[in-house]
This record gives C-alpha cells, sequence and structure tokens, in this order.
C-alpha cells in the first residue's frame, strides 16, 4: 500500500508546531495513508447525523431516567443518589453515573431534551473514535476504518445512541478500556492497565455487573501477550483487581454507610441497599432469573422482552436483525485469524487484539443467550464494538490471508457468502419493507466471491477484480444494517425500548423492530382510564415519544392541577404505585413525587409506618391507590388499606371528571387533618 506523507513532511518544510498538530489532525500521522483519517472524519460525521437527526422531537426519551435528571437539577442530594424525585424518597434502580452526565448538562444548558440527548450524542460519537484508534494500534488503518464502519452502521447502536438508557455511557467507557488493556499489553506500562480497571469501575457505577462481563477477556489478553515476565504480569492483575473493586465500589459504599433515614430507599432492592440490588435484580437476578417479581412477576420473564434463553436468541425474530448481521463473520475472522497467527511471538499485538475482542464478545454472548433474567434487546448493543473490531481487524487478516495463501484463499469468500446468505434471512423476515434490498445484497455477495476469486485466479485482471470483489463485499455486508440504522434515525425515539428497522409484530407483542415502539406487552390502547389515570401508548414502561412525560403513563392534567393548586406546605405533590405514573408528573410539574413501588411497583419501599410519617409531619397530603405500575395488583396491600382506611377519597369532580364516578381499586385520597 502506498504511503502519502503529510505535505510538510513531504515538502521538508517543519512549520510552526501548530500547523504540524492541525495537519496530522486532520491528515494523521505521516506513515497513515493520505485517506485514512478523512474518512474516519467522514465516519463521524455520519455517527453524529445517525445519532441526532430529529432529537429535537424526542421529548424525554426515556421518562423514568428523564425525571430522575429533572429532579438531580433540582436537588444535589437526588443528584448523588441519583433519585426520581427531588424529594429522594427512592432512587433509580441503576448506579448514577449516566444520570450525572446527563444532569451537569441540564445544569449548564436548562432541562430539556437537548440536555438529555446531546451527552449521548456526544459519548456514541467518541466511541467511534476511541474504537478507530484502538483498532488502528493493532492491525492498521484500513482495518480501523473498517472496524469504525461496523459500529457506526450497527442497528441497535443507532438506536440506542439516540435514547437516554445509561448504555451509551457504558460502551465509551469500556471501549477506552479496552484501548488502555491494550496499551498496557503493548508497551509494559502498569499504569494503562490500571487506568482499564478504573474505566470499568466508571462502567460498574452506570450499569453495575454489565461492566464486568469484558473483565475476562481484558485479563486474557494481559495475560497471554503482556511484555513483562509471568509473575510481574499476575501482579499487575491484582493490582488491578484492586482499583477496580475500589472504583466500583465507592459509591455502593457511601450509600450504604448513610442511614436508611436519611438516604432514600435503593429503586430495584429488596431491603433499600446496594448490596441486595447489586446481586440481587441488577446482577444474579438478571442472569438467573432471581428477584423476578420486582422484574417482571415470574422466573425467565425476560424471554418476555428479548426472546427466550439459549443459543439462538441473538439471531431470533426480536434481535436479530438489531446485532446479528456481521456476528458470523466476525466469529470466523476472529478464530481463522488465531489459527494464522499461531506462530507469532507471545506478545504479538494482533493476536492480543483477537483475545481481547474475541473474549468479549464470547462472555457477552453467552451470557446475553442464556440469561433467564430480563432481558431487553437493546442491551446487545454490549456487543457491537467486538464484532466492528474483529470484523475489522480479522477482516484485514483474511485479506491478507487470500492473497498470500492458496490454503486460504476460501476463508475470505466463505465469510462474505454466509454474510450475505445471513442478511438474506434477517431481511426475509419483513419481506415488504424494501423488498429490493434482498436482491442487491444477493446480488452484491455474488459480485463479491466472483471478484475474490477471479483477482486469484487472473493475474492479468487481478487486480481490479479484487478491489471490485471488496467493493462489493462492503455492500453485502453493510447495506443490510444501514437501513436498519437509518430506519432508527428517521423515527421518533422509543425511550423505554429502543429499536432498530422496520415494525413487525413478535413474540409477546413486542415489536421486532421499528423504534416507535407499538404494542408492547401487556400495553392498553391509549385512551382514558378510571378517574383521570391515562393510559400509557408504547407498552408497559415509562418514556416514548412525545411531550413532557411523554406517554409512557401518567396521571391526567386535570388531576394534576388539583394537586398543584392543594399541594400547600406538603414536600411530596403525591404518592402513586409507580415510576410510571410518578415519572410523568415530575416531568410535567417540576415537583417531587413518590414512587411508592419503584420501576414496577413491587419495591417494598413504602410502609404504613414510613407512610404515616409523612402525613403527621405534613410532608404528604395525598396517595393515588391502585391503576398504575407495570403489573397487576402492585404495592403493599397493608399501605393500601391503610389509605383507604384513614384517608379520604377525593371525588373526580374536583378534578374534572364527572361528580359522583369513581371505579373501586383506583382512587385519589386525601390524607391528614386538612
Amino acid at each position: 500500500m502506498t504511503t502519502i506523507q503529510n505535505p510538510a513532511v513531504a515538502s521538508g518544510e517543519a512549520g510552526p508546531e501548530g500547523a504540524r498538530r492541525l495537519r496530522r489532525l486532520a491528515f494523521g500521522p505521516p506513515e497513515d495513508p493520505r485517506w485514512a483519517r478523512p474518512a474516519l472524519w467522514a465516519l463521524l460525521v455520519a455517527a453524529a447525523v445517525l445519532y441526532g437527526w430529529g432529537l429535537s422531537k424526542a421529548g424525554y426519551a426515556n421518562s423514568y431516567y428523564s425525571a430522575a435528571v429533572r429532579s438531580g437539577t433540582q436537588s444535589w442530594k437526588a443528584f448523588f443518589f441519583g433519585s426520581l424525585d427531588s424529594g429522594s424518597f427512592i432512587t433509580v434502580d441503576k448506579p448514577p453515573m449516566a444520570l450525572w452526565v446527563m444532569g451537569l448538562f441540564a445544569r449548564v444548558m436548562g432541562f430539556g431534551t437537548w440536555s438529555l440527548l446531546l451527552p449521548q450524542l456526544l459519548e456514541g460519537v467518541a466511541t467511534v473514535a476511541v474504537l478507530y484508534t484502538t483498532v488502528r494500534r493493532a492491525f492498521g488503518p484500513a482495518a480501523a476504518v473498517l472496524a469504525a464502519a461496523v459500529l457506526t452502521l450497527t442497528p441497535i447502536t443507532v438506536a440506542i445512541n439516540r435514547d437516554n438508557n445509561p448504555d451509551t455511557l457504558l460502551m465509551l467507557l469500556l471501549v477506552s478500556a479496552a484501548w488502555a488493556c491494550q496499551r498496557a499489553a503493548e508497551g509494559g506500562r502498569v499504569r494503562f492497565l490500571l487506568l482499564a480497571a478504573f474505566l470499568v469501575g466508571c462502567g460498574f457505577n452506570t450499569k453495575m455487573l454489565q461492566a464486568f462481563l469484558v473483565v475476562p477477556a481484558f485479563a486474557l489478553a494481559y495475560l497471554v501477550a503482556g511484555r513483562a515476565g509471568a509473575l510481574r504480569r499476575v501482579a499487575d492483575l491484582a493490582g488491578a483487581g484492586a482499583v477496580l473493586a475500589a472504583a466500583s465500589l465507592w459509591w455502593t459504599l457511601v450509600v450504604d454507610a448513610v442511614p436508611a433515614g436519611r438516604r432514600p430507599f435503593v429503586g430495584g432492592s429488596g431491603d433499600g441497599t446496594m448490596w441486595d440490588l447489586i446481586v440481587g435484580y441488577n446482577g444474579l437476578g438478571r442472569v438467573f432469573g432471581a428477584d423476578s417479581e420486582r422484574a417482571g412477576g415470574r422466573a425467565g420473564a425476560g424471554a418476555a422482552f428479548g426472546g427466550e434463553p439459549g443459543a439462538g436468541r441473538l439471531f431470533d425474530d426480536l434481535s436479530g436483525g438489531q446485532i446479528s448481521w456481521l456476528i458470523p463473520l466476525a466469529v470466523l475472522a476472529c478464530a481463522a485469524g488465531l489459527v494464522l497467527l499461531r506462530g507469532r511471538p507471545r506478545t504479538d499485538p494482533e493476536r492480543a487484539a483477537l483475545l481481547l475482542w474475541g473474549g468479549w464478545l464470547a462472555v457477552h454472548f453467552v451470557v446475553f443467550s442464556f440469561a433467564r433474567g430480563l432481558f431487553h434487546p437493546y442491551y446487545s448493543t454490549a456487543l457491537a464494538p467486538a464484532i466492528a473490531a474483529l470484523v475489522g481487524g480479522g477482516g484485514v487478516l483474511l485479506f491478507r490471508a487470500h492473497r498470500r495463501s492458496a490454503a486460504w484463499a476460501w476463508a475470505l469468500p466463505a465469510g462474505i457468502a454466509v454474510t450475505g446468505a445471513w442478511a438474506l434471512v434477517l431481511l426475509g423476515r419483513t419481506p415488504s419493507w424494501h423488498p429490493w434490498l434482498r436482491w442487491t445484497v444477493a446480488a452484491a455477495a455474488v459480485l463479491a466471491v466472483a471478484g475474490l476469486v477471479a483477482g486469484r485466479a487472473s493475474r492479468r485482471a487481478g487486480l481490479r477484480a479484487i478491489v471490485a470483489g471488496l467493493v462489493s463485499a462492503l455492500a453485502a455486508g453493510l447495506a443490510g444494517p444501514a437501513a436498519f440504522a437509518v430506519s432508527a434515525a428517521s423515527s421518533r425515539t422509543n425511550g423505554a425500548n429502543p429499536l432498530a428497522g422496520p415494525v413487525r409484530e413478535g413474540r409477546g407483542g413486542i415489536p421486532v423492530g421499528g423504534p416507535i415502539g407499538r404494542g408492547a406487552p401487556g400495553g392498553a390502547p391509549p385512551g382514558r382510564g378510571p378517574e383521570g389515570f391515562t393510559r400509557p401508548r408504547g407498552g408497559m414502561f415509562p418514556g416514548g415519544p412525545g411531550g413532557p412525560g411523554g406517554p409512557g403513563g401518567g396521571v391526567s392534567a386535570g388531576m394534576t392541577g388539583y394537586l398543584e393548586r392543594n399541594q400547600g406546605t406538603a414536600l411530596w405533590l403525591v404518592a402513586v404505585p409507580s415510576a410510571l405514573e410518578a415519572s410523568s408528573i415530575i416531568l410535567r410539574t417540576g415537583r417531587p413525587v413518590i414512587a411508592m413501588g419503584g420501576f414496577t411497583g413491587r419495591d417494598p419501599a413504602m410502609t404504613v409506618a414510613r407512610l404515616r410519617r409523612y402525613v403527621e409531619e405534613g410532608k404528604l397530603r395525598y396517595v393515588l391507590v391502585g391503576g398504575g405500575g407495570v403489573l397487576p395488583d402492585l404495592g403493599s396491600a397493608e399501605v393500601t388499606a391503610w389509605v383507604v382506611k384513614t384517608g379520604a377519597p377525593v371525588d373526580p369532580g374536583e378534578y374534572g371528571g364527572p361528580p359522583g364516578s369513581g371505579t373501586p381499586g383506583v382512587r385519589l385520597y386525601r390524607l391528614g387533618s386538612s
């Protein structure tokens, strides 16, 4: 490959230091081909467009997290704990690092759509840039450009980067940790390994134990390929483990050290502590289905959202179009690459990179495929960096082998053929959606294989045939994901269950693709419910497209207005069964609302003693009983019985309903003497 140097270097004129840095920024280091850095810039612009197009219409995206961000702008206590409400009754069911980023943007920019979603856009674009840098160090600029293109066009990654879920920040932290781990292995400098551990710890404080899924891959890569001696490598990993523990658990230790009466109940936990959340609902419960009642009511409830557990989960109707397009090629490239590099020195950077990214893909694939707890298709975005790196780096290795070895000449054409065939299957699941695309992909795959085969068979036409084959291979591999990605970018954000591609009803009524999010399981048709309760569009969970509060669930405007007029000096506007109602009211009014049962309504956060104390202290005057939550018959029966016994039901006529109307089990109650 011909290397075109930086113009200043080629001319021998060093120029001012600032000018040299600008040229390097624009065109890359002099050893890189001239096209590599401009290609990266083009991909970063494309990523920004895909992640940011039409975001002004996204409203508050996932209203559950948006409500917590708004509360954090009103109270530093709520900010630190990640509380859903500014009164800090209960936290969200995740650590707060992603909320902290959005909260700081909101404090500077003002709370709104862009302060929530601009951080996600920037984090997504930064992840593409860091992945490019990481892959380039091991495999060169061509592999890096290909990896960056794959990550940019991964459908579920586009969808999640247009949302305010914590996955976007998690991916930036983990890809940055991969860069640091690779630097540690290739340079023998332990500080980079400690940096990798610190970044993974930050990932833990973003989405808990999911961040640790990369740790086996990082440890394997460093243990095998690190430049230090064997004992030193083991000692380095032990030191990194200590840093990982400190970076991961400092916030947990601080939270649990605060007396229970002075901190919010930890959402998603069974006893109000972070430790219970770590090992339960957000930990082993996700893998083995434990604590499933708070997650979805039964063991294996994740099947309703992400498909049945098993080796085929990431290829099924729910997740296949989101992530699986290039998994077969990535696996083939990794396996073949390890065989091709088997004679290299132990510290070979290419083999170390294959171990790192291959281990990342393998661990995530196994855990996500066989997890029996709550699983959403958008979790699979965690596989995207590894798939992209393996397709980029492994693809370059396969191309080299194709050119140099007759024994390996079959590998790259076979990988392209399998990729094209799998794309046909995925596109065939929605045959009415751009039907021409299937046959375009099929034709491109055939031309790619033919070009590569002809390139080896004929010296005369070899180069032209190979170039044509590579261009066709790119079309065959990326056309399908790109179409799904553009679909996500051109649709309104579904904050609760972001997806890409065409809408098609799948298991449990969840749309297989399509960011609009119609027909989530258990969801009722939009419209008025009993006594001022507004049924949500988009299904069970808070969030979704639309204006303040989104259509993710909430109390009618009439009831909200009544509560605002009658709040008086109370700290909380109202107590409601779950975050389904609370987040909507918080976003609409900016006032603190108690979600008695947390996200799903099943958290044992509210007790009769606690509720009585709030009423006696004048902190709460109104409680909504029934009608909300993710599941039927939610909340504490004792709390409900106490409210019904001691409270005065508010006639719907006072907030806009027909006087004297009412539905048993769904009522607003006034508590206290006033």
